[in-house]
């Protein structure tokens, strides 16, 4: 092989032809970084890989290619620029997908993949500059599986097949890492818009407009350790406060101090638990203000306090709009706080009012809002926040329209959130405070370490959708976003007059029990509350029907309420599952090969999951059943929760499910048992 189009440095390699350069490198235990471009140097950003990290590696020749090994992988490279991973044991794990007149599948590649460029597997298409649209092709392994990639609302858990848009929306959130089943995590360290598409025939990368190809891959034994590796390079969740493993209650929205106050108060009257009460949307004076309407609330030192007194926190919601009235926003706009339109007008969102985002991949636009937020907020007690419309949520969503502080939508967009979490942390932590959580509604690769809680955005309030949680929420987890909940009920369309609500609700709530965070919400129908009117005579935003777990009839509450104290029963253990994930990047929620990797019946269960290390939660995902089957993995004895019965792992049993039980099974010598037995 000819060796001079290879440089080798201290635990890397570059390869450059025909004005491509590609640097491969150790990164971070069994982990290798890969970066291509044709410009004629990398950018500086590391995204999300960024956790100081040890970079040694051995770097060599060896045949027809050169190679770069990092403990238990191994990136070989030949002289045409063909990449290929391999575990220790010599299998391999991914291949860049090249196909030439000669050589067909073989790994060494010929001259023809220059002269027959349509089938090389990295592609570059100058668009503006230095940025080019950009494809990265891999070959396909049919019975491969993929798990992780962020929340996409959809039936699906395994990926293998599915096409996804890598881009933030209401409701879907893109986190571009996953863990294959043949042994290997893959994270695609890029922010821009753009496409994945798991094919049977191959894997294909495809971004509108980046200046490089950057991705990093480790190689591992178990889902576990490679969760463990990733999140070692991109960030682990901290330690979950104590208080955010109880019960939040919220809706569409209080509307006043008084009335926020007055349902804390009927939880404490009727003895319910309760740890975390929210403040929703529109309780500002204007977008982009930051702070209490005075109006509706007079007194938030005295409300805080009370609320303390009761053994609540409040969390209050924050959105990123500015009112084109607000007084921020000539200075914002003055200062280049502000995201920007490429052409026409620079509005961006319709909610009630005409608004613009505050540009949060700006590092004084963050200090600035936090600076208005501490002294609104902060300085008055709150400290946990709700970052909602965190994608941000355009209202005509075309990224090729906006422009960042770090460069266009199009390259840089999808690292909003995790931007817009990094603020809070940030600014909280200087408040020499240690118990930070945000509650999201977006998320991107590494946003577990700003303390973000994601949750599923605003779905609708039907069984489908319940479904699609479990799906959303273990994909999540695999993408190392540990900290994740649904609006239990959903969002959009309950009637709490509907006995078919009340019974999703009841089911939702079962879930929720064992979700990493229990928080119900939801905009209740029937809108019959008429808003208030403002001091300006201007009506203030709407509410929805009341959502308190008293507000759906006596035998509903007794359900509810049984739900809430299993879920306070089990905080001990929660808490050990939260200290995994901070420890070493575990999930909360986890698919049940997770926990059980050698049984191959694990991995195709996507309608149950286990919630830690010893307990296999299986909701009720249809209307009008009293039962429902389970599996449950081999490697281990399983105890039913609500009944005692003993069943050996490696078979399908079958639950009893009445609507005050949800089928939960318990790993046989666990000590959770006595938190959960209905027996």
């Amino acid at each position: 092989m000819d060796k001079s189009f290879f440089k080798v440095y201290p635990g890397a390699l570059e390869f450059r032809r025909r004005y491509e350069t590609v640097r491969i490198e150790a990164w971070g235990e069994n982990g290798l970084r890969v970066r291509a471009t044709e410009n004629l140097s990398f950018t500086p950003e590391d995204w999300a890989l960024s956790e100081s990290v040890s970079h040694v590696g051995k770097v060599g020749f060896e045949g027809d290619a050169a190679f770069v090994e990092n403990g238990d992988i191994r990136a070989e490279i030949t002289e045409y620029g063909r990449i290929r991973f391999l575990n220790s044991a010599g299998k391999v794990l991914l291949s860049e997908l090249y196909r030439t007149m000669t050589h067909g599948e073989d790994f060494g590649g010929s001259r023809d993949l220059h002269i027959n460029q349509y089938f090389v597997a990295r592609k570059y298409r100058s668009v503006s500059g230095d940025n080019y649209t950009v494809t990265q092709t891999f070959d396909s392994v049919e019975n491969e599986k993929i798990f992780g990639m962020g929340q996409y609302q959809q039936n699906v858990l395994n990926l293998k097949g599915c096409v996804l848009d890598l881009c933030q929306l209401n409701t879907q959130a893109t986190v571009p890492f996953y863990v294959s089943s043949l042994g290997y995590g893959f994270l695609m360290n890029n922010p821009a818009v753009g496409k994945v598409s798991f094919g049977r025939n191959q894997t294909q990368w495809s971004f509108e407009s980046t200046k490089q190809i950057d991705y990093w891959i480790t190689a591992g034994e178990t889902p576990a350790q490679l969760l463990r590796q990733y999140t070692a390079v991109a960030g682990r969740a901290p330690m979950m406060p104590e208080y955010a493993m109880g019960f939040w209650q919220c809706k569409l929205r209080y509307q006043t101090q008084e009335e926020l106050l007055s349902v804390a108060r009927e939880y404490r009257r009727r003895g319910i638990p309760l740890d975390v009460i929210v403040v929703d949307f529109f309780h500002w004076t204007k977008m982009g203000e930051w702070k209490f309407d005075p109006q509706f609330w007079p007194d938030p030192e005295g409300m805080i306090a009370e609320l303390s007194e009761m053994g609540i926190r409040l969390v209050v919601s924050i959105w990123p709009t500015v009112d084109m009235q607000s007084e921020n926003m000539a200075y914002m706009a003055d200062h280049d706080m502000l995201i920007r339109t490429n052409r026409g007008m620079n509005r961006h969102m319709e909610c009630m009012d005409h608004a613009v985002f505050s540009d949060m991949t700006n590092p004084a636009t963050r200090d600035f809002v936090w600076s208005i937020a501490k002294k609104n907020y902060v300085d008055k007690g709150v400290c946990q926040f709700w970052l909602d419309v965190a994608e941000p949520e355009f209202s005509a969503p075309d990224f090729e329209n906006y422009r960042y502080h770090k460069g266009h939508a199009l390259e840089v967009a999808n690292c909003f959130p995790a931007e817009y979490s990094k603020m809070f942390w940030d600014g909280i932590r200087a408040e020499g405070r240690d118990d930070v959580i945000s509650l999201v509604r977006c998320a991107w690769a590494g946003s577990q370490k700003y303390g973000a809680l994601a949750w599923s955005g605003d779905v609708r309030s039907t069984f489908p959708t319940l479904r699609r949680q479990i799906m959303a929420g273990l994909n999540m987890g695999m993408a190392g976003i540990p900290w994740w909940n649904a609006d239990i009920g959903g969002f959009m369309g309950g009637d709490i007059n509907s006995p078919q609500f009340r019974e999703l609700l009841m089911r939702w709530f079962a879930f929720g029990t064992f979700s990493p965070v229990m928080r119900l919400h939801g905009d209740r129908d029937p809108h019959t509350q008429k808003p208030f009117i403002s001091s300006d005579g201007k009506a203030c935003a709407p509410t929805g029907a009341d959502n308190e777990v008293w507000s759906y009839g006596e035998d509903a509450e007794k359900v509810l309420v049984g739900f809430i104290e299993q879920r306070y029963r089990l905080r001990p253990y929660i808490a050990r599952v939260m200290a995994q994930a901070h420890e070493n990047g575990s999930p909360a929620m986890r698919p049940l090969f997770y926990n059980f990797p050698e049984d191959g019946s694990s991995w195709a269960v996507e309608d149950a999951y286990c919630f830690g290390d010893d307990l296999l939660v299986a909701p009720v995902l249809e209307p009008g059943v009293s039962e429902r089957e389970v599996y449950l993995p081999a490697g281990s004895a399983w105890i039913e929760a609500a009944t005692g019965r003993r069943f050996e792992g490696g078979q399908t049993v079958t639950a009893a499910a009445p609507i005050d039980v949800i089928p939960v099974f318990v790993r046989e010598g666990s000590d959770v048992l006595e938190l959960v037995k209905r027996f």
